[in-house]
């Protein structure tokens, strides 16, 4: 029997619903690891983030993303996994293509959570 592991993510910041296109990433663990020798490894904290692809809808409000600061961002995968970023601010430098109506947004935040 076959089990649903991909498809949409539904995301939400700070209660508005983006329209996602492609898929949503989430980092599984809070650190980096980096093996120095074989059995030897450093240890590196890992700041909490979500990536996605979103549409520019009409309804899409741009100041909300740009200038949020201390954001809520759910992410719910259609594998039924929920990742809960706090504390979320917008990164990189987004960009709205002309060509298919897209962006592509990061948000890093001060907590990442899987429920």
């Amino acid at each position: 029997m076959g089990q649903k592991v991909a498809g949409t993510a539904y995301i939400k910041v700070d209660g508005m619903q983006l329209t996602v296109t492609g898929g949503a990433e989430a980092p599984l663990s809070d650190k980096k690891r980096e093996t120095v020798y074989p059995g030897f490894f450093k240890e590196e904290p890992l700041a909490p983030y979500l990536k996605m692809t979103v549409l520019h809808t009409p309804d899409l409000t741009i100041k909300t993303l740009t200038e949020g600061k201390d954001m809520t961002i759910t992410c719910e995968f259609n594998n039924g996994k929920v990742y809960v970023l706090s504390g979320a601010y917008m990164v990189d430098e987004p960009v709205s293509k002309g060509d298919d109506g897209s962006i592509e947004l990061q948000f890093d935040g001060i907590k990442g959570v899987w429920q």
